[in-house]
């Protein structure tokens, strides 16, 4: 495996997203942020080990929610996960971050890096329609005020979803409404994505 600390990342100003109007939790405003976080004027790459701690840039993450019916695949975090800060927290989120190796980074290079990024993470062996949800940011950890996601829904035909990466532990699909019962257990990420996702079922 290479040595992630290394590489460059997608990252935009921090000031830019604030311009677009900062949010706290998740954002339905797809019309309105991506064209200006997708801006490739604004779009560079940061050595990933700086990203991490400078708060005036945000790293663009995909963040991929593979559903089924009510049902959404889900996991937790291992501790040979890149990032140690999210240790044993449990997600539904799959994907990450684009390195400067995903090439020019226009729309359609974005949606490129996004199903490698999920190609990597698990086995997708099942159909699906793909849409975007969202935004999320989360200001109020030292994780979340580096980070910006663009969440995606892939609604699967069927279950058949297998971890690719060693580091996803406990995977396996389960009810939305189950996982917001136990809802302190995951990463704020995912706790306003099971939020959304209840909300609209």
């Amino acid at each position: 495996m290479s040595d992630k600390s290394s590489e460059r990342v997608l990252v935009i100003p921090t000031s830019v997203f604030h311009a677009a109007g900062i949010f706290q939790g998740l954002s339905r405003q797809i019309e309105h942020y991506l064209p200006r976080i997708l801006n490739s004027s604004h779009l560079s790459y940061l050595a990933r080990a700086q990203a991490e701690s400078d708060p005036t840039h945000k790293q663009i993450v995909p963040y991929v929610v593979l559903r089924w019916r009510d049902q959404v695949f889900h996991y937790t975090r291992g501790k040979r996960a890149t990032e140690s800060r999210l240790h044993a927290l449990r997600s539904i989120g799959v994907g990450g971050h684009i390195s400067a190796a995903d090439g020019n980074l226009f729309e359609s290079h974005y949606r490129e890096a996004m199903f490698r990024e999920v190609a990597e993470e698990v086995y997708l062996e099942s159909p699906y329609k793909e849409r975007c949800l969202g935004l999320i940011n989360d200001d109020s950890t030292p994780v979340g005020q580096v980070h910006l996601g663009i969440v995606h829904i892939f609604d699967l035909d069927e279950p058949k979803v297998r971890r690719r990466e060693q580091v996803l532990t406990r995977a396996g699909f389960a009810p939305i409404e189950e996982l917001l019962g136990q809802k302190d257990e995951f990463e704020s990420w995912s706790q306003f994505a099971l939020q959304a996702l209840a909300e609209r079922s």
